[in-house]
This record gives C-alpha cells, structure tokens and sequence, in this order.
C-alpha cells in the first residue's frame, strides 16, 4: 500500500462520502485539531506510570479511541452514514469528571496551566480540544454535523480540565491560582 495518493497536491481531500473539499475547509481544519488532540494524548500516555494512575492511563486510552471517532464523525457529512459518537459516550464522560472533581479540594479562582509535568501536557490537549470546538462550531453555520460530536468535544475540556487537577494533587503539587481572579467558581 502506498502512503501517498497524490490527491491532494491540489490542495483538496475527500471526506467520508467521496466528496473532495479545500484542506482548509472547516470540517477539516476541525477533524485535524481533533487528530492534534489525540497526538497530544498520546503524549500525556507515554509520559504517564499505568502502574501508578491505572485508572487515568486507561481512560485517557478510551478517550484516544472516542476522540478518532469525533474526528471520523467530523468527516461525514450528514447525509453520508451513521455516526459513532453518541449520548453514551457524553454520559461516560460526565460520570468521569464527576469522579475526578470528588477528588481534587474545590476551587474559586481561575488556574494557571501548571505544576507536574503530565498535568501542564494534559493542560495542552484541553487547549487543542477547545480550539477543535470552536472550529466545530464553524461547520454549523455551513452544514449539520453529530451534535453529540460537539457535546463529547465540550465534555473533554472539562475532563482534561479536572484530570489535569487531580495529577497535580496525586503527586502533591499546587494548582496555580490566577493572582487576580475574584471568585469564578461556586461550590
């Protein structure tokens, strides 16, 4: 099998469907942030010890999985096929954020990104992911997409969000709070 296809030196790709668009179409820019994120986890995964956070290593290895489905949902157009992401997918991962947050004190200011070196990498795939949904928002003003794709897409933020917390306070390091953040956050 060869790697490249050539169809693309024009500057086009085809999406699922057959349909050839620009590379700089938004549904590609947003299936390529998505494809970025999971890189990123990637990264954050070979950083980690399985041994030590077991339950954070496999978690993050389903999200890899859900986050390749959001990007091939994000590749079909509405009329072409089923989607994969679904309200399941939404709900498994609220139930996780709700785990992790039972773990971490509660806070009312903002957070700088920071502290152990996995939670400033897990800090980055929650950035990639919030562009990937703003780029995802893009496509509704030109076509249908999986709006369970978009809420999975909001759900990760914050779950990177709060698994970024709960690796800062695993191994003992402070959340860096925005020295001049007033309260943001109610308990």
């Amino acid at each position: 099998m060869k790697l490249y296809t050539k169809g693309g030196d024009k500057g086009k790709t085809s999406i699922i469907g057959g349909k050839r668009v620009s590379k700089n179409n938004p549904r590609v820019r947003a299936y390529g942030t998505v494809d970025e994120a999971n890189s990123f986890i990637g990264l954050v995964i070979s950083s980690m010890s399985k041994e030590e956070m077991p339950e954070l290593y496999e978690e993050l290895s389903v999200i890899q999985q859900y986050l390749f489905d959001a990007g091939t949902d994000l590749a079909t157009p509405a009329v072409a096929e089923k989607y994969r992401i679904s309200k399941e997918c939404v709900e498994w991962l609220e139930g996780r954020i709700d785990v992790y947050a039972g773990k971490v004190p509660p806070i009312e200011k903002f957070i700088i990104p920071g502290g152990h070196k996995i939670s400033s990498q897990i800090h980055i795939c929650r950035t990639i992911i919030r562009r990937a949904e703003r780029e995802t928002v893009d496509i509704l003003s030109e076509e249908k997409i999986n709006e369970q794709a978009l809420k999975f897409l909001n759900r990760l933020s914050d779950f990177l969000f709060v698994a970024a917390r709960y690796v800062n306070h695993f191994y003992g390091e402070q959340d860096i709070f925005y020295e001049r953040s007033g309260k943001v956050f109610r308990n």
